[in-house]
């Protein structure tokens, strides 16, 4: 992995955000990564995508249930400090586009959309922070940094 440098905004997809929480392949960069960030920011559906990750991994026998309620009253505590960006109608309408130019699921869409508003926004670097390959070349291509 390259190293990464501090950017003002870290928005993570739902995979990444989950390794916060739950220790798994990737987890120390998601850490390294949101510790080096000044601003941790993702889309609104990553909250629902999170909890659902925790619910099936409690399903799955990876969690035990008092693991899943500390992990969800953890990542419950850390949301309030989260820069959400709201799924507006410009973000949605952004992310039809972008599932024309690239091939991405449609919540991927979103998160990807989400990022790039708030650079523009912020006018400035956001690294945009995934483990899913097909939206990270897209995130690329579109010229945030991850």
């Amino acid at each position: 992995m390259d190293e990464y440098e501090k950017s003002e905004g870290l928005p993570p997809d739902t995979s990444a955000l989950v390794k916060l929480y739950v220790e798994e392949s990737g987890t120390q960069i998601v850490r390294e990564e949101v510790e080096k960030a000044e601003v941790v920011a993702t889309s609104r559906i990553a909250y629902v995508e999170a909890r659902a990750g925790f619910s099936r991994k409690l399903r799955e026998g990876e969690l035990k249930k008092r693991e899943h309620r500390q992990v969800v009253e953890d990542f419950e505590r850390d949301w309030v400090n989260y820069f959400i960006m709201e799924i507006s109608e410009e973000v949605a309408r952004l992310s039809g586009s972008l599932t024309e130019g690239h091939p991405l699921k449609g919540f991927d869409a979103l998160h990807l959309a989400s990022a790039l508003i708030l650079q523009d926004q912020i006018r400035s670097s956001v690294y945009f922070l995934c483990f899913d390959k097909r939206l990270k070349r897209a995130a690329q291509a579109e010229g945030l940094q991850g």
